[in-house]
């Protein structure tokens, strides 16, 4: 048997980093930036309103208050996008928006609710120092300054920002396109009947989740039964459309692991150290990597999160970390085969500053139950036996 740390770096060592790809910025949504985005001007790229108000020049007003305010013309209105501005003399003021440019010689804005909204003539309630509720110039971002390094994923805020700074397009490691199919006589799709010994497949389901949580696109193939060439001829089909495939099922010592049997020579199969998840396999299908899971769902999870997610990370060009870690107490005793690095489901939750975690009361590959209710998953070293509680041990976050 080969190791956890092994077998991961077999496969961290052999995929690849995908070719970046110019997008449009909404085409983008969820990409791994390849190059750094830097802002041509600053921004604002002027000094502007932080109110709806009037432009003042700060020491015309240093006298007002609610009894006593003081009065100034009105000379115009400037509104957001206005080009025409010019300038005001002291004495004077201007009606100004929010995000308005601010006219030379104000030097503060007095909202309008410390006025009495006047439009010829407008009374000042409050005096105000320079630069109230002003934006000034590059305040935000300096020009020049990189607004989203190389490695940033392009969420939401990341894509206002990029937009911001007038970029329309971008260029970025697109989205692993992942293919995943589940084998199996016995398995038959959700909603239709069952007969005896059927089930339902939903490692498919589950995994394709799995694969858009770790930035990548999902397909689902249909349910191939157990016949080696039909496998065989199916992987070929997908590679037109796959950057990876993920298959569930047929990699164990049964006489009809068809998975096995279709890909020796070109996947390598292996038994790890680890619980759940000990038959793994991987290689390269005209250079697409395969990942062969097994069929029970945890077990088909678990070596996702462990294996999958992280080769997925590196083909978008970041670094294949493992799940966040955290240290936790934990609530009771567990034991673990010796020999194997254990991955118990858990409970994980945050108190008094710090986290604890309770392991679920049943932890068999196939029961999926427990691991839905399931936020964490304990890591116990190869060489752990026991583990009391009270202990502080390792846990891997699941994805919320």
């Amino acid at each position: 048997m080969r190791s956890v740390d092994e077998h991961l770096q077999e496969i961290l060592g052999r995929v690849k980093t995908l070719p970046p790809l110019d997008l449009a910025l909404l085409e983008a949504q969820g990409t791994v930036l390849a190059e750094p985005v830097s802002a041509p001007v600053p921004l604002p790229p002027f000094d502007n309103s932080a109110m709806d108000g009037y432009a003042v020049v700060a020491a015309d007003i240093a006298a007002a208050a609610e009894g006593s305010p003081v009065t100034l013309p009105v000379v115009g209105d400037i509104v957001a996008g206005d080009s025409g501005v010019a300038a005001i003399r002291p004495g004077l003021t201007a009606r100004i928006m929010t995000g308005a440019p601010l006219p030379a010689g104000a030097d503060a804005v007095i909202p309008v609710e410390w006025t009495d909204g006047g439009a010829a003539n407008v009374r000042v309630f409050r005096a105000a120092p320079p630069g109230n509720y002003i934006r000034r110039a590059g305040e935000d971002v300096r020009a020049g300054e990189v607004v989203a390094p190389a490695g940033t994923r392009l969420t939401a805020p990341q894509l206002g920002m990029v937009a911001a700074v007038g970029r329309p397009r971008v260029t970025v490691r697109p989205k692993p396109r992942v293919v995943v199919v589940s084998t199996g006589d016995e398995l038959r799709e959700p909603g239709s009947a069952l007969s005896p010994g059927q089930i339902w497949e939903s490692n498919s389901f589950m995994l394709i989740a799995a694969v858009v949580e770790a930035g990548g696109v999902g397909f689902r193939h249909a349910t191939v039964e157990d016949e080696p060439g039909d496998v065989l001829e199916m992987l070929h089909d997908q590679l037109v459309r796959a950057d990876a495939i993920i298959t569930t099922g047929g990699v164990s010592m049964g006489t009809r692991d068809v998975v096995k049997e279709a890909l020796t020579g070109t996947v390598g199969f292996h038994k790890v150290r680890m619980r759940p998840g000990k038959p793994q396999g991987f290689g390269l299908l005209e250079g697409t990597p395969v990942f062969t899971l097994p069929g029970n769902p945890v077990s088909a999870y678990v070596s996702f999160q462990v294996f999958v997610r992280p080769a997925l990370l590196a083909m978008q060009g970041l670094p294949p970390e493992p799940l966040p870690t955290v240290s936790a107490v934990l609530a009771e005793d567990v034991t673990s085969p010796t020999g194997l690095r254990h991955y118990l489901r858990g409970k994980l939750s945050f108190s008094g500053g710090s986290y604890s975690v309770a392991p679920a009361e049943v932890q068999g590959s196939h029961q999926l139950a427990s691991l839905s209710s399931a936020n964490a998953l304990i890591e116990l070293a190869e060489d752990t036996e026991a583990v009391q509680a009270g202990s502080t041990v390792n846990v891997l976050r699941l994805p919320s």
